[in-house]
């Protein structure tokens, strides 16, 4: 777990959103409606039973006119985090399991910090979120439902994200190793990662992909004749790893990355990609740079 003083130095920004929240419970961001938050919005003519401390006396000296003026009203926003708990996200010396859920700490400090309402999901138990909200009071929930964690078996991610609620507008965080068939699958005539992007737009949401891979993934250095097994399936490859073989590996590796950062885009969304290995503020507070309003 990351340590107070990182903390302290996170409570400095807010995450980026570029919808306004629908949601009925006060907050910080600007929502939809209109309120009597100090952001001034728009003039409406006055209608009986309005506030008269809101009128426009200067907009009646020059229209003879009663106006009545608008303001934003302030509401809490919803931050969604879906993290993949499968068996694969339990590898490396730095392992992706223990990136996500720093990263999934982060995020969720962030947001309750600036009174954002956060809903953690993970995605084997996606019908057992937990909500939280209230102001960083409630961090302890969060890293108490952490704690609880278990990296094991598999996830469909797609049909994971569908059981998402859905509140409104807002923004969803996707932690993922997205090493899964149906997110690899390039030929398919619709990848898995693209009905996942397409599923939260059509939710509304922002998505932000924060791609977690292990130092071993990214610079792999084995070599010669290996017996791989799958951490999910369980199912055995006899492998041998040559510099050919390598040159491959990392051309494709690219090519996936570079897929999921332009469909990100394409939802006007923001894609990462986290290495394990890395000192976690370098990643949180300069990787991570393009998630926040700063």
């Amino acid at each position: 777990m990351l340590d107070t003083g990182f903390y302290d130095t996170l409570s400095r920004l807010r995450l980026r959103m570029s919808h306004r929240s629908s949601l009925n419970v006060s907050g910080s961001r600007k929502s939809v409606r209109k309120g009597n938050s100090t952001e001034f919005s728009d003039f409406r003519e006055y209608m009986p039973g309005d506030d008269l401390r809101r009128l426009d006396w200067n907009a009646y000296a020059r229209l003879d006119k009663l106006y009545i003026r608008e303001y934003m009203e302030e509401k809490e926003a919803a931050v969604s985090v879906l993290i993949d708990t499968s068996a694969s996200m339990d590898y490396g010396v730095k392992s992706k399991a223990d990136l996500a859920v720093d990263l999934t700490a982060a995020v969720s400090f962030l947001a309750l910090n600036n009174t954002d309402r956060v809903l953690l999901y993970d995605m084997k138990e996606m019908g057992r979120p937990l909500a939280v909200g209230g102001g960083r009071k409630a961090f302890a929930k969060v890293l108490h439902w952490l704690e609880n964690r278990e990296f094991s078996g598999e996830v469909d991610m797609v049909s994971a994200a569908r059981k998402m609620r859905c509140p409104g507008a807002g923004v969803t965080v996707v932690i993922s190793d997205f090493l899964h068939p149906d997110m690899l699958e390039e030929r398919a005539e619709n990848p898995g990662y693209e009905k996942l992007l397409q599923y939260l737009n059509y939710c509304k949401q922002l998505p932000v992909i924060l791609h977690t891979m292990a130092a071993e993934e990214l610079h792999v250095t084995l070599e010669g004749a290996l017996n791989l097994i799958d951490a999910e399936t369980k199912e055995k490859l006899r492998l041998v790893v040559d510099a050919r073989a390598l040159d491959n590996y990392e051309r494709e590796l690219k090519r996936f990355t570079e897929r999921l950062k332009k469909g990100c885009a394409c939802g006007r969304g923001v894609y990462v990609l986290c290495d394990a290995g890395k000192d976690r503020r370098q990643l949180v507070f300069q990787d991570l740079r393009v998630i926040y309003d700063i």
